[in-house]
């Protein structure tokens, strides 16, 4: 008797657990996270590790789902990465937020993850279209690089108009400017430059392009090329439009070495090493993405991709898979 109460029983759980809709199954409570970065040695990119850190705390406390993050750097070899990517899946990581080294080659990343069925959360570095378009379980976190542009111009045209002296510092009624840009047929790098020149023209400032190169988003190979700038037109040179901080400070350590303190210097990320320079009075301005929100999105929408919930409704997404972080322009307090 005791038995066939036993068996009858054992068959009533095994009938509730079949019957048990996908609602009802045990939540989970922990959940990993592979994190791959292009370069670790980038500052922007480490100020927003920071933030992944920082905010992957917060929703451990706030959810009390633990959260482990594995993170990675690829030292800027795609290979590397690739191999790291393999590595974090094996690892039984729910979900990748893959910071990409080159984004015309994301098609390994995106194999890898399909494979395995593991969501993809791209940030800063935007694959190219065709890719995002692959699977319905990519994601891409990061700036509008068109509207970057367009405050970075907005941002020299503004101080323009308010001080003209202080930009025309020859008098002769134009704007004279180098530029430094990032890589070489990187996406964010040449529309940064296109739409910040082109916004200087649209609002009217009277602009001359001296020169420009490559520096490769790095502080000592802007300051390099600063130098041989310097050295070649000495007497030239009133503005420095960079495509980001860490070559912006790049640029003002050669300005300085060479005693010339009057060239206005503005960039793009808003690091805090760059925000130091502009409280210090070195950089004239920078176009600063907020660090907080652009943290809180990438783990919030890597949180829901493995959990499997809906991605947050407060980070809305532009056709299904696009986050834009906000951004601001930020000036030095030139009364202060």
């Amino acid at each position: 008797m005791k038995r066939t109460v036993l068996a009858l029983l054992a068959a009533v759980c095994a009938f509730l657990t079949a019957c048990q809709g996908p609602g009802e199954e045990e939540e989970k409570k922990s959940i990993r996270i592979g994190i791959s970065l292009y370069r670790g040695d980038d500052t922007f990119i480490n100020n927003i590790r920071n933030e992944l850190e920082k905010k992957a705390k917060e929703y451990e406390q706030e959810h009390g789902i633990k959260v482990t993050l594995d993170i990675q750097e690829a030292k800027g070899s795609q290979s590397t990465q690739n191999n790291q990517v393999e590595r974090l899946i094996s690892l039984g990581c729910d979900v990748l937020c893959i910071n990409q080294v080159d984004r015309m080659d994301a098609s390994v990343v995106i194999d890898k993850a399909m494979t395995a069925g593991i969501p993809v959360v791209f940030f800063n570095r935007q694959p190219v279209e065709e890719d995002m378009n692959r699977w319905d379980r990519l994601y891409y976190i990061g700036v509008d690089a068109k509207e970057t542009g367009m405050l970075q111009g907005k941002l020299i045209a503004d101080l323009y108009r308010e001080q003209p002296a202080m930009m025309d510092i020859n008098g002769d009624g134009v704007v004279s400017y180098v530029l430094l840009e990032g890589e070489t047929n990187h996406q964010d790098a040449m529309v940064r430059t296109e739409w910040s020149i082109q916004t200087l023209k649209n609002e009217g400032v009277p602009i001359e392009r001296i020169t420009g190169g490559i520096a490769n988003w790095e502080r000592s190979q802007a300051s390099a090329l600063m130098e041989q700038w310097i050295s070649t037109y000495p007497d030239s040179i009133e503005l420095v439009v960079s495509n980001n901080d860490d070559m912006a400070l790049g640029a003002i350590d050669a300005l300085e070495r060479a005693g010339m303190r009057d060239v206005n210097v503005v960039g793009i990320d808003g690091t805090n090493p760059g925000l130091e320079a502009m409280e210090s009075g070195k950089l004239l301005g920078t176009v600063s993405s907020n660090k907080e929100i652009y943290g809180s999105a990438v783990i919030e929408l890597a949180a829901s991709c493995a959990l499997g919930e809906q991605p947050p409704e407060k980070y809305p997404l532009t056709d299904g898979r696009y986050y834009w972080i906000p951004q601001e322009m930020l000036i030095q307090d030139l009364d202060g």
